[in-house]
């Protein structure tokens, strides 16, 4: 059974820094799979925030670019958004997701709370 789980949200003032990682397990080679981070703040949709291909494209978000970076490590099947610059509009409840079949993300994890303080 595949599982995300992700860590390393937190409470952070405005201009910080946060690294966020999506551990998989039950799925081996993450790098051949598009991984993504999604997030969720009070009252909105989910929205897509950055996504890594199984070539190792990236693309992300026009609220993030420059300041976020998506990436992994393949031998410990984990993916990570580091996030610079932080902005009060980057608090969100911060998803990491798998497309395993194709298609779509078929996979989630359970999230995790990013506040950023003004």
């Amino acid at each position: 059974q595949v599982q995300l789980v992700e860590s390393g949200g937190g409470l952070v003032q405005a201009g910080g820094s946060l690294r966020l990682s999506c551990a998989a397990s039950g799925l081996t080679f993450i790098s051949r799979y598009t991984m993504g981070w999604f997030r969720q703040a009070p009252g909105k949709e989910r929205e897509s925030v950055a996504a890594i291909s199984s070539g190792g494209s990236t693309e992300y978000a026009d609220s993030v670019k420059g300041r976020f970076t998506i990436s992994r490590d393949n031998p410990k099947n984990t993916v990570y958004l580091q996030m610079n610059s932080l902005k009060p509009e980057d608090t969100a409840v911060y998803y990491c997701a798998a497309d395993i079949r194709g298609g779509d993300y078929d996979c989630w994890g359970q999230g995790t709370q990013v506040t950023v303080s003004s």
